[in-house]
């Protein structure tokens, strides 16, 4: 029995292992083919935009430039898309980062990811230009995508990455093991000292004579002062019903040698 449930444990912990190992796998693979597509979106040069695009670097001025100059469709595409780029980052980060801050990590990674692909755009790209409010954006889109679907995600990885350890933290163990043995022996002791504390229903059955010995305390000076007087009595009762039992012996091997009887007794006479 200990051998098969050993071994549905080991191959437990080797599906638990080969599962985290594919859940990382797609995770990283799907963050390459994001980055792939980051960069053909955001570094693809656009030269009829160059006389138009300028730097921003302050927040909210782009916001309000799509707002006041661009329709509402156009300012959805232009935010919305932004929006959608910083999504993977939300769901992917969070399953390779560690589980401790998993949100803050998601966060600052996807903050300076972000920063350096607008300075790659102002700086390399013709027909684009650094943003501040595109980091923004990019950054709300993870958080977003966070929130809705790679906290559960994340949560359930790094659960089921944990399981094998608790398992085997929680274990309990075995009856009769050598911890438990000597406690239950000392409680089941019927000689044990007065002073000795031991825990009720260790090893030690409800009608047994250790339960109903009364054993006194070792502080009451009225008890230990009373058990030599209590040991005298019942040595002289013994000795006196010795004394008995040997006069009652010769007595009787007199009557059966025939010395003692009543003839014998009129003929000394």
């Amino acid at each position: 029995m200990t051998a098969e449930a050993n071994r549905s444990a080991r191959s437990r912990s080797v599906g638990r292992l080969l599962l985290r190992a594919a859940v990382l796998t797609g995770a990283f693979l799907a963050l390459v083919a994001f980055s792939v597509v980051l960069a053909k979106v955001t570094l693809t040069p656009s030269p009829a935009s160059e006389d138009i695009v300028t730097s921003n670097l302050k927040p909210g001025q782009s916001l309000r430039q799509y707002a006041e100059d661009y329709t509402f469709l156009a300012a959805c595409k232009q935010a919305g898309g932004n929006l959608l780029l910083g999504a993977p980052f939300g769901v992917l980060l969070p399953i390779l980062v560690p589980r401790r801050r998993r949100m803050i990590r998601m966060t600052v990674l996807t903050v300076l990811v972000m920063a350096v692909v607008e300075l790659a755009q102002g700086a390399l790209v013709a027909g684009r230009a650094f943003d501040i409010d595109d980091v923004i954006l990019n950054t709300t889109g993870a958080l977003l995508g966070y929130a809705l679907v790679g906290r559960r995600i994340s949560h359930r990885y790094h659960a089921l990455s944990d399981a094998p350890a608790a398992g085997e933290a929680a274990k309990p163990a075995p009856r009769g093991s050598a911890r438990t043995a000597p406690a239950a022996r000392k409680a089941a002791k019927p000689g044990a000292e007065p002073g000795s504390k031991a825990k009720a229903g260790a090893g030690v059955k409800p009608d047994s004579k250790a339960k109903t010995a009364a054993v006194p305390k070792a502080g009451n000076k009225a008890e230990r002062g009373g058990r030599p007087e209590a040991a005298a009595r019942r040595s002289a009762s013994a000795q006196v019903a010795r004394g008995r039992a040997l006069f009652d012996r010769w007595r009787s091997r007199r009557e059966a040698s025939g010395e003692g009887s009543p003839a014998a007794r009129r003929r000394g006479a």
